[in-house]
């Protein structure tokens, strides 16, 4: 099955000074890679380069993360993520239209989502 790894891992993967606890993780996210099971949505990707201070940082990260393939989001993605916001919005739960999105692709296309983020 393959695994959208949402932004939360891939910053504890690439920082220099990961701390202890991210170890599982990182080593989790490797296996995935190994595996050709981690997939990256756009969103996420933007997220990832995002605030990244060189232009050398920036280049290299982005070529490293081209190994990645996007998965290629259709029309029902963008409205199955609007009507999951609508239902949970209804029902006194919050959350990012990029959460929702990752959350309609992985639904879509039975995968999991990798997250560290307590949103999920």
């Amino acid at each position: 099955m393959s695994v959208i790894v949402d932004t939360s891992v891939w910053s504890l993967a690439l920082r220099r000074s990961a701390s202890p606890n991210a170890s599982p993780i990182v080593a989790q996210l490797r296996a995935l890679i190994a595996d050709d099971r981690a997939i990256l949505v756009g969103a996420i990707r933007q997220e990832i380069l995002s605030g990244v201070r060189s232009a050398e940082q920036f280049a290299r990260l982005r070529d490293y993360l081209r190994a990645f393939l996007d998965v290629e989001l259709v029309l029902e993605d963008y409205e199955l993520a609007a009507e999951c916001f609508n239902t949970c919005r209804r029902n006194g739960i919050q959350g990012s239209n990029t959460d929702f999105l990752l959350c309609a692709v992985a639904h879509r296309r039975s995968y999991s989502i990798f997250t560290t983020d307590n949103d999920f």
